[in-house]
This record gives structure tokens, sequence and C-alpha cells, in this order.
């Protein structure tokens, strides 16, 4: 009898054991996710060839807000209120209006409001205080093409196509991406602030033939 409840009060602890470390184990990925680094899957097209549908990265989280972006990296953040949506066309301002091409210029007044709940991933091609223009999807900032070999060629479609100097506002941040021929970016809805930016993306996991540094 004594044998059996030595090992009824061991499996007992055992499975103690086995909880509070499934529990540990949660927490320390929900902390890890939250304040290091997170994983994101790219839903769309917009920044091929550098990163396709379904690959997976990982986002630099460090610090509850990422406040040290830089132009040329890759940064998850969120867009402005209604940059998401499949049914109208972004607007641009804190007065909304659809950006005419036809006058030459990418949108250069920030939206109010962010649309907290979505994440979207491009590139920072421009920052505070920056002039810019788009030549062919190329951009022109402060008077030097940018080095751009990572993108796909735009062409001569309007959207890639915005010789207008528009200068970024302090503390935003003017965002691209790589396949600007079919990419909704800062072009229609304006330059982002920096506490829309959850993280730079670092490094790419999945698939197993694209893991890389970004």
């Amino acid at each position: 009898m004594r044998a059996r409840g030595k090992r009824s009060k061991s499996t007992a602890n055992s499975i103690v054991e086995l909880i509070i470390i499934i529990v540990v184990a949660l927490a320390l990925a929900f902390t890890i996710q939250k304040f290091v680094v997170k994983p994101y899957r790219i839903p769309s097209g917009s920044m091929e060839p550098t990163l396709a549908i379904g690959q997976r990265v990982l986002v630099n989280r460090i610090g509850t807000d990422f406040s040290d972006p830089h132009v040329g990296e890759i940064a998850v953040f969120h867009p402005p209120d209604g940059a998401s949506s499949k049914e109208l066309p972004p607007k641009c301002g804190s007065v909304p209006h659809v950006v005419n091409f036809a006058e030459g210029a990418a949108c250069a007044a920030p939206v109010a409001r962010d649309e907290g709940s979505v994440n979207f991933i491009k590139r920072i091609v421009a920052g505070p205080g920056d002039t810019m223009s788009i030549v062919e999807g190329h951009v022109i900032r402060n008077g030097v093409r940018e080095k751009d070999s990572y993108i796909r060629p735009c062409g001569s479609s309007p959207e890639c196509n915005l010789p207008k100097p528009i200068r970024i506002p302090a503390g935003h941040w003017f965002m691209m991406g790589d396949n600007r021929g079919e990419s909704d970016d800062s072009r229609f809805w304006g330059p982002v602030p920096t506490s829309w930016i959850v993280g730079a993306a670092i490094l790419t996991y999945w698939p197993p033939d694209r893991i890389g540094i970004l």
C-alpha cells in the first residue's frame, strides 16, 4: 500500500511539473512574440521578388516601440485607416481624398488614424525631412536615385512615375513595395508615423530554400 501511495504521489508531482513547464513555455513564447521577435506570413506579391507570397519572416520587436527605423529596411507596420479595403480606393490625407496621379505627385499628407488590427510589410524608402520623387518606380531621394536592384521593374504607368517632389513630414516614413507596379503603398495613402511601425523584418525562415538575412 505504501509503495502504491508513493507511486501515486510521484505521478501527481510529474503531472504538476509538466503543467508548470507548459505554462512557462507558453508564457515565454508569448513574451518573445510580444517584445522580441514575431513571425509573419507574406500575404501578397507586393514585395516580390524579395519576398514571395506565403514566405515567412521574423520581425524584430525589441522594446515596446520600434523607435529606430531607417531607410532601406523592410518593416512591418499598421497601415492608415482604409488602406486594406479591397472595395474602395485608398484615401490620402487628414481630409480624405484619392490621389490624382495625373498631377505627378505621390500622397504627401498622412492619414490621422491607423488600422490597428492590420499589418502591412513594405520597404522604407524615405524618412523625416526627405524630399523624394519617383521615376519609373525608382525613388529619387534628396536628388539621389536609390540603389534598388531588389525591385521589380515598374514601367511607365502613372503610379510608377510621380516626378513632382514631395517632402516627408517630421516623424514619418514613406513605405513602398518592391513590386512597385503591384503594390498599394504610401504613394496612395501617404507616409506613416514611427509609432505605427511594429518592427523590422530581420530574416526569412520559410520555405527552407529561401532562408536568409534580410
